[in-house]
């Protein structure tokens, strides 16, 4: 399962309204959280459905495989969410046998015809209706609904949206739709016979064995999945979709896509046969089924979803050729879902407590790929990005395996993802390469179509390196926080030592004992010194016949840590120039934008602009103060905008160009409105209204025709400067109905519509909108505030400007100390 997380609130609204629900409601932290109790054991799954468009509805027949898994039993307990039971009976030699039993909506219990030993099989019959939207169903932070079975469009009234039918398992609702032990413990192999109008295509698990054409229109598609899955991975789509069939070592690897988006399908997915090549090496196991397939779904309930062998995405990811300009934003949901593959799908979390060995792994696979494939500085980049998000997740309280929780979807959150995938890179860190993928490989092939538990993980590692991991996994795996590490550094030039303090301040007293590499610079080559923090507070001594240049603790930096690291301008210059990881390269590009008034700081920004890394540019364009930048600073910027290799650089670039407001630059922006990246294009709407706003408005009908991503928002942000009072019930209304999440970026727009509001009243009714929610929204986006902040300073501008010469001069200055008053800004 792939989280989206753009930002890492993206389900903000969804946590608040759950968390105020819970709010005094502690009695789930005495409920511990086994692993499933096995009763009877799947063995196969056999389903006939079809659908039923108008009603929304699933006819199904099941013949279910079982055996007792030790114990014996005359009873058999299924999950069946929200069906119609129609008929339960026993197969025995081609016969069907009725058997007796009770159904309450959620668990259908079964009493068989007889007492059933160990191995002993037998089959059950099922004729079911499922009705999923009649089902009361709830949703998580990382999957917003459970109703199983979706859909979407089934009348086809909207002509705007595809129909389509997609299924979504985890956690438990593949029983929703399938009569089933929905637990992650169970496995089974599985075939599906499903009938569908014959003008859509199908997609499930495992191979297409055959597709028989019916009198009625219809068309009948039976696939096999021969290998053991878990029943959460159960999947089924249709669709009018096209297929873009790519291979993989004789393996069909294929991409399912609405058919505007074939011709591009390739760019979106065409990375996958290689990906699955580095990571079959990577792990030293072959990519183990049968084929691999992508397929996207409209009104998707999550980010992606690794049904074995037939992947679910969010239709986000069809992006159109001018999207693609700006990168594949959505690769990492791609890599993600692969991984699951071996790590999820062919060993499976035994438990969702356990959700570790599943989503921590795939959360890393997205580091491992971009290291392969774009270098160490992009996967080190997606490492921090991961890093600060768990950090500032206000994580602290909770354990990577967590045997208590209020819900199991609770499970899926910045721990299990964020968390879990930095904690894996330290591991890798601290035994090498070599061991680290050895054991992963022997964990592999000791659970394969099984499952298993972070327990089973620290033991295949150990038994590679022969090293004791219980101290890692006690404090990683089985307990909570992370360090705060306050790092300070002295030189005894009389002793000729240098010192680096480590102290952990958190303040629950809670200590952490880890290593961690230490590189000390002193006018030539580093020298590394591995250590160990344990204490309180630890003092390093090193050598040094000169005060070092520079002490860069977690030199390889990899520690899941707040760090208040005392570094001086000149150590993070010289750290830039010479440590010189993505990290410490950024961290220098950081503090010297905030002391960008120090000649030393900005000739740094200076030689970032020519950064080997893109986004290293980038931090260094986005933080430029455009009225404080020299003229050799401007011709560098100006050289980005129209050659930056990067498309979102050289957006970057015009927007520095845009603040300075200098008609001479109207002509360059006036051409990149039509640039193929949607970034480039965007940004120079933007500038050009600050120019031009009679030229930006006239272009507006144009670039409606085509326009998403950046030119989507200038758009929109151009239409908003054509408002007046007359439409500020709309733009209020607007605002204040979007979701959370929108209403962030609407709440800087309405900002931004205020300055051409004249009426006095309006303005302030305006304002305390803003500001209410300002309290809510602040705490948790950083982002926000500051884009806040810039939209009141074009408030400010704006109307100081008109001031100047107009009559209401007075109601003007009004309003300016009543924004003044009610927004306050760190």
């Amino acid at each position: 399962m792939q989280k989206i997380y753009f930002f890492s609130l993206a389900f903000l609204l969804i946590v608040l309204t759950v968390s105020a629900q819970r709010d005094g409601d502690n009695s789930w932290k005495t409920i511990y959280r086994a692993t499933p109790t096995k009763i009877n054991d799947l063995v196969h799954t056999k389903l006939d459905v079809r659908f039923d468009y108008d009603k929304s509805y699933l006819y199904g027949k099941a013949w279910i495989t079982l055996h007792p898994h030790f114990y014996d039993t005359d009873s058999l307990t299924l999950d069946a969410k929200g069906m119609e039971i129609d008929e339960v009976a026993l197969i025995a030699e081609d016969k069907k046998q009725s058997l007796q039993y009770r159904y309450d909506s959620l668990k259908l219990r079964i009493k068989l015809d007889r007492t059933y030993h160990k191995d002993e099989k037998y089959t059950i019959y099922i004729s079911y209706i499922s009705k999923p939207n009649e089902m009361k169903s709830h949703g998580s932070m990382a999957i917003t609904d459970d109703k199983g079975l979706y859909f979407i469009n089934p009348k086809g009234t909207d002509k705007e949206k595809p129909v389509q039918i997609w299924t979504q398992g985890e956690t438990e609702a593949t029983s929703v739709w399938c009569p089933i032990i929905d637990k992650p413990n169970q496995k089974t192999t599985e075939e599906i016979y499903m009938t569908v109008p014959d003008k859509y295509v199908t997609l499930s698990n495992g191979l297409l064995i055959s597709q028989k054409k019916n009198s009625d229109g219809t068309r009948t598609d039976y696939w096999k999945m021969d290998l053991p899955h878990s029943p959460y991975l159960f999947f089924m789509g249709v669709g009018d979709y096209a297929i873009v069939k790519d291979s993989y070592k004789g393996k069909e690897v294929s991409y399912y896509v609405e058919k505007d988006y074939e011709s591009v399908a390739r760019k979106i997915f065409g990375n996958t046969p290689e990906m699955i090549d580095f990571f079959s090496k990577k792990l030293n196991y072959e990519y183990p089924w049968q084929k691999y397939a992508q397929i996207t779904g409209r009104n998707y309930v999550s980010g992606a979803m690794e049904n074995t062998t037939a992947t679910l995405h969010t239709d986000a990811l069809q992006q159109n050729a001018r999207q693609l300009t700006d990168g594949n934003r959505f690769e990492d949901y791609v890599s993600h879902e692969l991984f699951h593959q071996w790590f999820g799908d062919l060993v499976t979390a035994e438990s969702w407590s356990n959700l570790t060995v599943n989503e921590s792994f795939a959360d890393y696979s997205e580091y491992l790929w971009r290291e392969y494939k774009y270098g160490k500085d992009d996967a080190d980049k997606a490492n921090y990005q991961a890093l600060q998000s768990y950090l500032f997740s206000d994580s602290q309280e909770k354990d990577l395996v967590r045997f208590h929780y209020r819900d199991k979807e609770d499970m899926f959150d910045n721990v299990s993802y964020q968390k879990g995938g930095r904690i894996l890179h330290m591991l890798r860190n601290y035994l090498g390469d070599d061991a680290f993928f050895a054991g992963l490989n022997l964990y592999l092939k000791t659970h394969q179509f099984g499952n298993a538990e972070a327990q089973d993980l620290r033991l295949a590692l150990e038994q590679i390196s022969g090293k004791d991991l219980n101290w890692f996994f006690n404090q990683w795996y089985y307990g909570s926080g992370n360090p705060y590490l306050d790092i300070s550094y002295k030189y005894d030039a009389e002793k000729q030592t240098a010192q680096a303090i480590i102290k952990q301040t958190q303040s629950n007293n809670k200590l952490f004992s880890f290593p961690v590499a230490i590189d000390v610079y002193s006018g030539g080559p580093k020298s590394r010194y591995t250590v160990w923090i344990k204490s309180k507070a630890d003092t390093f001594n090193f050598s040094s016949a000169t005060k070092p240049d520079l002490i860069n603790v977690d030199a390889d930096k990899i520690l899941v840590a707040f760090k208040d690291d005392h570094k001086t301008l000149d150590e993070y210059i010289y750290g830039y120039k010479y440590a010189a990881t993505y990290v410490d390269r950024r961290e220098a590009v950081e503090y010297c934008l905030q002391h960008f008034d120090n000649p030393k700081a900005s000739e740094l920004i200076f030689a970032a602009l020519d950064d080997k890394y893109s986004d290293i540019r980038n931090i260094a364009l986005k933080g430029l103060v455009a009225s404080k930048i020299s003229e050799v600073f401007l011709q560098k910027v100006d050289s980005l905008a129209t050659n930056d290799e990067y498309r979102p650089n050289r957006a970057a670039a015009i927007d520095v160009l845009g603040a300075l407001r200098n008609k001479q630059y109207e002509p360059f922006f006036l051409k990149n409105v039509h640039d193929s990246s949607y970034s480039v294009a965007g940004a120079s709407l933007k500038a050009l209204s600050m120019l031009n706003i009679q030229k930006a408005v006239s272009l507006l009908p144009e670039l409606m025709k085509d326009m998403k991503d950046n030119l989507a928002d200038a758009v929109e942000n151009v239409s908003v400067l054509t408002k007046t009072d007359k439409d500020f019930d709309e733009q209020l209304s607007r605002f204040n109905t979007s979701n959370f999440i929108d209403k962030m970026t609407n709440c800087v727009l309405f900002v931004t519509y205020l300055a051409n509001v004249e009426d006095t009243g309006l303005f302030k009714k305006g304002i305390d909108e803003v500001a209410s929610f300002k309290k809510v929204a602040a705490p948790y986006a950083s982002n926000f505030e500051e884009d806040l902040k810039n939209a009141v300073s074009y408030v400010q501008t704006k109307k100081e400007h008109e001031m100047v010469s107009a009559s209401n001069a007075s109601d003007i200055k009004k309003q300016l100390k009543y924004m003044k008053d009610k927004l306050k800004f760190n």
